[in-house]
């Protein structure tokens, strides 16, 4: 009978595991749900990148992401990235990302994310790195982010098309194009360290 039931707990604990370990990309803090937290391998010399994930809200009550942090990273911001009439803005989001009760919000290039400042070593693809998130209610959970490739969209490291300018080196578009888009939002002329600047951004974040 004690044989039995020993290899039924055991039985029972090995079937336990298979979804862990499915599931070792899912991260909770209280009522949220953290899945797949990801970023990008940078370029040599960059300073910032972009941290991305889905946050889900299981509970009765709203909760907000204000912050977290990386040890690669000397700083750590939660910021929100929109166009708005072909105008690229980046805003740190002070008092931090609502996620209202039962929603989902996610976190991707082009949108909400937190970004990593002051990186003190550049982020490698294939390498798996530590860091924290901070919940106003939920409280600090951690968390684990998978380094995609440089130009990923997503935690498969599915590259962004060519259409995006992402798929040229690093500095995305060719300075005559950005020059065109420049023309053509009415600017006569576009500084070369300005068009470096919106690289970087374009293909980091």
């Amino acid at each position: 009978m004690i044989r039995t039931i020993t290899r039924a707990t055991l039985a029972a604990a090995l079937a336990a595991a298979v979804p862990l370990a499915a599931g070792a990309q899912e991260f909770t803090a209280g009522a949220l749900r953290i899945e797949k937290p990801w970023s990008r391998a940078t370029p040599g010399g960059a300073k910032v990148a972009g941290g991305y994930m889905s946050i889900t809200n299981t509970g009765t009550t709203p909760d907000r992401l204000v912050g977290g942090s990386l040890p690669q990273a000397g700083r750590f911001e939660v910021h929100e990235m929109k166009t708005e009439n072909g105008i690229m803005t980046m805003r740190p989001l002070v008092q931090g990302l609502e996620i209202k009760p039962g929603q989902t919000v996610t976190l991707a290039p082009g949108g909400y994310h937190v970004m990593f400042m002051d990186l003190k070593q550049p982020l490698k693809e294939g390498e798996t790195l530590s860091g924290e998130l901070r919940f106003e209610k939920a409280g600090t959970v951690a968390v684990t982010y998978s380094v995609q490739a440089i130009a990923a969209t997503a935690p498969g490291g599915k590259p962004m098309g060519g259409h995006h300018g992402h798929s040229s080196p690093p500095g995305g578009r060719t300075r005559p194009a950005a020059r065109r888009d420049a023309h053509r939002h009415g600017t006569s002329s576009i500084s070369a360290p300005a068009v470096r600047r919106a690289q970087v951004v374009r293909i980091l974040l």
